[in-house]
C-alpha cells in the first residue's frame, strides 16, 4: 500500500487530499504519513526476526517528536549523533535505554549526560574518544557499555558524500587497531566491551556491499571472542536505499536470503540503525509555482521552496520525482523546466531540466520522497522562516510543527551598541 495516491486527478495522502492541506496550512510544507512510517518500521524488523535484534532509528533523518514518539511505541530504539537528538527521544519518550550514541565528535559533557540518562551504549570511534568515555563514566561511578565503530574498508557504491565505510572517511577505526582498542579497553575499570559497530554508508541499492562487511567483521568478532572480549551485539549500522527514480532497492528476500545467515553465524544480537529507508517515501513537500519564466534557453518554474527547505538536490545533486498536482496534471503537453527556488544562489533548485506538464503561476508542486533529510537539514538561510510539518493518519490531519515566525527567527539575537 503506497502512502501518497493519485484518486482521479489529484494526489492524496492516505485518506487526505494535499492540495486541501496545502490551503489550510500554506506552502511550503512537509506532509508524512503515518501509515507509511509504521509499516516500513515493521517490515524491516520482520525481516531480521530470525535474530535477536533491536532496530534503532536513525534520529537525524527525520526529527519531529511526534515521529520519535510514534517509533518508541511500536518498540523502536534510536540511533542518536548528539545530545540535542539525545535531548529529543529524551522529550519525545521520556525512555533513553534504547538509544545508541555515535558521532565523531562526542564532547565531554555529552558523553556524561548520556550516562546519566542511561543510554543503551556508546559508539566509539577513536582511542582518544575512548579515554573520554572512561574519565567521564569513573567520575559518576559507572560502567560504561561501548562498541568501536569499525571501518571495513567497503565500497558502498553510492554519493560520496554519504560513503562512510571506506580508508578515506572520517569515520571508524583501522580493523587492526580496533583489536588492540578491545584489548585495552578490559583493563579501563569503567568500561565494558559490549558491541562491535560498522557503517558504510547510506542509499545502498545492492546487499553485496553488506556482505563483504560482515563477513569482514566476522573474523574480527571471531578474533574478539577467542580474546574473551565479552561482545554481546554487533550494529550493522543503517544506509539501506529507497526509491527515488528509478533504483531497485534491497528487499526482505535479499536480507533474509544473503545477510541473515551471515548475522546468525555470530552469535550476537543484531542492531541496526535504519533512516532513510523509513522515513524517505513517507513524506513530500509541497511547494507553490510563484513564477514562470522563460529564456531564450530555459524554461524557470520559480517555486516558494528553496534549497533551505530542501538542501538534498544541491548538495548532492539528488534526484527526487516532482508531480504537478493541480492546474498543470490536467493540461495537455509539457515542457522541460528548471524547478528553482527564491534562495539567493546559483544552486538553489529541486530540479533541473525536468519535464512537467505545462505549468501556470499558483500550480502545487509535490516534491516526492522528501520525508528523508528534508526538514531535519533545513535551515534559515536568508532569514526564512522553517515550514511546518503535517502528519496524516487516515483521514485525520495533525499540525506536528507549527511554521516559524519572525520571533523564532531572531530569538536569543541582540542589539548591541558599540
Amino acid at each position: 500500500m503506497q502512502a501518497f495516491t493519485f484518486k482521479g486527478d489529484s494526489l492524496y495522502c492516505e485518506d487526505v487530499k494535499c492540495t486541501d492541506i496545502a490551503e489550510k496550512y500554506g506552502t511550503p510544507v512537509y506532509v508524512y504519513s503515518h501509515g507509511s512510517f509504521t509499516r516500513s518500521f515493521s517490515e524491516l524488523q520482520k525481516s531480521f526476526s530470525s535474530v535477536p535484534n533491536l532496530v534503532c532509528y536513525s534520529v537525524k533523518t527525520c526529527s519531529n517528536l511526534s515521529i520519535l514518539k510514534m517509533i518508541h511505541d511500536i518498540g523502536g530504539g534510536f540511533d542518536i549523533v548528539s545530545i540535542g537528538e539525545l535531548r529529543r527521544v529524551f522529550a519525545a519518550t521520556g525512555d533513553v535505554s534504547k538509544c545508541v550514541f555515535a558521532g565523531v565528535g562526542k564532547r565531554e559533557y555529552e558523553l556524561t549526560e548520556a550516562l546519566e540518562k542511561g543510554i543503551y551504549s556508546f559508539t566509539v570511534e577513536s582511542e582518544q574518544e575512548l579515554e573520554m568515555l572512561n574519565k567521564c563514566a569513573k567520575k559518576l561511578d559507572k560502567k560504561a557499555s561501548f562498541a568501536l565503530r569499525i571501518n571495513p574498508d567497503v565500497d558502498p557504491k553510492t554519493h560520496k558524500y554519504i560513503s562512510t565505510g571506506k580508508k578515506e572517511n572520517k569515520f571508524g577505526i583501522d580493523m587492526k587497531l580496533a583489536f588492540e582498542l578491545y584489548k585495552k579497553s578490559c583493563d579501563m575499570e569503567f568500561l565494558l566491551a559490549e558491541g562491535i559497530h560498522m557503517h558504510i554508508g547510506s542509499q545502498i541499492t545492492t546487499i553485496d556491499p553488506y556482505v563483504e562487511a560482515v563477513k569482514k567483521m566476522s573474523k574480527l568478532i571471531s578474533d574478539l571472542k577467542n580474546a574473551n572480549v565479552p561482545i554481546e551485539y554487533f550494529d550493522i549500522g543503517g544506509g539501506f536505499g529507497i526509491i527515488y527514480n528509478d533504483e531497485k532497492p534491497i528487499g526482505s528476500d535479499d536480507i533474509i536470503k544473503e545477510l541473515i545467515p551471515l548475522l546468525k553465524d555470530t552469535g550476537l544480537k543484531i542492531l541496526l540503525e535504519p533512516g532513510r529507508s523509513i522515513a524517505g517515501n513517507s513524506g513530500i513537500l509541497l511547494t507553490k509555482v510563484v513564477y514562470i519564466k522563460n529564456n531564450s534557453v530555459k524554461n524557470f518554474a520559480i517555486v516558494d521552496a528553496g534549497m533551505n527547505d530542501l538542501l538534498r538536490p544541491s548538495l548532492y545533486e539528488a534526484y527526487h520525482k516532482i508531480l504537478s498536482i493541480t492546474g498543470g496534471a490536467g493540461q495537455k503537453g509539457s515542457e522541460n523546466y528548471d524547478v528553482v527556488g527564491p534562495i539567493c544562489e546559483s544552486g538553489d533548485y529541486l530540479a533541473l531540466d525536468r519535464s512537467l506538464p505545462v505549468l501556470q503561476q499558483g500550480d502545487i508542486l509535490s516534491v516526492m520522497s522528501a520525508g528523508a533529510y528534508g526538514f531535519s537539514m533545513s535551515s534559515n538561510y536568508n532569514s526564512r522562516t522553517r515550514v511546518p510539518e503535517v502528519m496524516i493518519k487516515g483521514n485525520q490531519t495533525y499540525l506536528i510543527r507549527e511554521k516559524e515566525n519572525f520571533d523564532d527567527l531572531i530569538k536569543g539575537e541582540k542589539i548591541v551598541k558599540f
